[in-house]
């Protein structure tokens, strides 16, 4: 142990290395078929670890006064797994521990969740004629005692891969010295980083949004516990799917799951109901059941026209978002509305239908346009505009490293933006209050959706749109004398500075202010043909205005540079 509490490993490097904080108070559990070498891996990993080592095995034999042989032989598998089941469940509800358990113990659904809920799982995955050689001629193994070596492990591989594989780390074992994969093990140990985690706690149902960099390649091991059935069909785009759909394929098929992909062509067009209908033809055709869920692979567009096909089929399928651009992994994949759009507007046709979870993969975000990134800030600032200024004085502070692609600046910045939209969805799941609650979160949406619907869906970007809405808002509360000019002002030159549209002329279109009044009046909000907008008192105040005069929009309007 060095003077600054990190411990030295032997065999990596040389090098003091401290644990991580994420480990601390945490148990280590090897899992993995007979022969992977648990239990000599588990002890010299204690030993570096300065952590006590346990076998489960061994520990059973002590409970039940015999072997494990025996047990099998007087009572048989089944009750062994119970007793297996209580004494991993006694041992990791102690002080942290090394700890190696039977082939089969995580096979077990409580097993798993204990382990999941107290430890890190690692699997040593070794291949077959490294199992065979290090089990030949073993008579403690009651599996192996009655039937050829070969087959029973080659059967075994079959039955336990797949759920091996939802183990936290995964660890190649060949046939190498205990200490090389010891080392090799403990390297992939403190490489480890735990996806943060926000819950999503709803009156219907609660879910968790997963938060990291590298989550695309966990996906199969992070929804097997969260869905009825390894049967997913995977709606996504042809731009997506060129970059992210191999390392979501090959995540679900390692944990056992049948997966199919649905491709639709990128962009707007997209979300209308000649897809919608192609999608829900295709998953009836491929004999789609009602616990086969449907995941939306791509941006906003994708994860809306997806979620709208999950509700509607078979009267609502389990849905996942797994979004993979930042305006989708603050904003629409958290909360549940989908929809599709018509001739007559923005997202007129579509359905509440809550995700079993969502998955945001920050490094994905690596990939996006610096337009799209700029875009989906504009979400992350509405944020701290609506109801939380310390929030937005945060965004002002790392606005620029976060368009930076700042990793850590910008899985926080998707932590915090999701965080408050599940507090408020968690207040109004289904926008049932009129005058707050969830509809805040439409603060310059109203402005937003009639720049989208008069320049052409696609034209401007959904984020970019908002941005602009989100500045008018604030310049008209300023104009009726609800909030300091000074205020709007500081909001419009944040946006800017950050590369996005606040104000119409940045837009380089003529625009009718009659036009946009009329796109407005046919936004969700309007109520008997009145004007319902969200406005601000200030940074942070939001407020629901009924009854807005539609000739006070139409002067800001002109006063913003359009026409009559």
């Amino acid at each position: 142990m060095t003077r600054n509490g990190a411990l030295k490993l032997p065999g990596i490097r040389d090098a003091a290395v401290a644990l991580p904080p994420m480990l601390a108070g945490r148990s280590v559990v090897l899992v993995g078929l007979m022969g992977a070498g648990k239990t000599s891996i588990g002890r010299r990993l204690a030993a570096r670890l300065g952590l006590p080592f346990r076998d489960a095995d061994a520990e059973i034999e002590l409970a039940a006064g015999c072997t494990i042989p025996e047990i099998f032989e007087r009572y048989g598998e089944r009750e062994f797994r119970a007793g297996e089941r209580r004494v991993i469940a006694r041992l990791l509800a102690g002080e942290p521990l090394v700890l190696a358990t039977g082939g089969g113990a995580f096979m077990d659904p409580a097993t798993r969740a204990a382990i999941r809920r107290d430890a890190v799982s690692i699997w040593l995955r070794c291949d077959l004629p490294t199992l065979l050689r290090r089990v030949a001629g073993r008579t403690h193994r009651p599996l192996l005692n009655d039937a050829d070596p070969e087959e029973v492990l080659a059967r075994l591989m079959a039955q336990r891969h797949a759920v091996y594989a939802e183990a936290d780390v995964i660890v190649e074992c060949d046939d190498e010295p205990p200490d090389t994969t010891t080392a090799r093990v403990l390297e992939a140990l403190l490489a480890w980083r735990q996806p943060r985690r926000l819950t999503v706690a709803l009156p219907s149902v609660t879910y968790d949004v997963a938060v990291g960099a590298g989550l695309l390649a966990r996906a199969g091991a992070l929804l097997a516990p969260v869905l009825p059935q390894k049967r997913a069909f995977v709606v996504t785009d042809e731009t997506v799917a060129a970059l992210h759909l191999p390392a979501l394929l090959a995540s679900l098929e390692q944990t056992g799951f049948t997966a199919t992909a649905l491709v639709v062509p990128p962009g707007e067009r997209s979300k209308r109901l000649d897809q919608f209908e192609h999608l829900t033809d295709r998953l009836l055709a491929e004999g789609v059941e009602r616990r086969s869920a449907v995941l939306a692979l791509g941006g906003g567009v994708v994860g809306d026209l997806a979620g709208f096909v999950a509700a509607a089929t078979l009267r609502g399928l389990p849905f996942v978002q797994v979004p993979t651009t930042l305006l989708a992994q603050v904003d629409s994949s958290v909360g549940g509305k989908t929809g599709i759009n018509t001739r007559h507007g923005k997202n007129l046709l579509g359905a509440f239908h809550q995700p079993h979870m969502v998955i945001a993969d920050t490094a994905t975000l690596a990939t996006l346009p610096v337009r799209e990134l700029r875009a989906g800030y504009a979400e992350i600032a509405k944020a701290g505009l609506i109801g939380d200024a310390a929030f937005f004085a945060w965004c002002e502070a790392h606005a620029a490293a976060l368009l930076g692609s700042d990793a850590a600046v910008l899985a926080e910045g998707v932590l915090r933006a999701a965080a408050f939209k599940a507090q408020v969805v968690g207040d109004d799941e289904r926008e049932e209050r009129p005058s707050g609650g969830r509809a805040l979160l439409n603060l310059g949406h109203t402005f937003g959706h009639a720049l989208e619907a008069e320049l052409g869906f696609g034209t401007i970007l959904h984020g970019e749109a908002v941005a602009a809405g989100i500045g008018l808002a604030f310049r008209l509360s300023a104009r009726l004398g609800l909030c300091d000019a000074a205020e709007a002002e500081r909001v419009v030159a944040h946006f800017e500075a950050a590369g996005l549209p606040a104000e119409l002329s940045h837009l380089n279109r003529r625009l009718s202010a009659e036009r946009l009044v009329a796109h407005m009046r046919r936004d969700k909000k309007t109520r008997d043909g009145r004007l319902t907008l969200i406005l601000v008192r200030g940074i942070g105040d939001a407020f629901t205005q009924d009854d807005v005069p539609a000739g006070e929009v139409a002067k800001l309007l002109r006063a913003e540079g359009c026409e009559a």
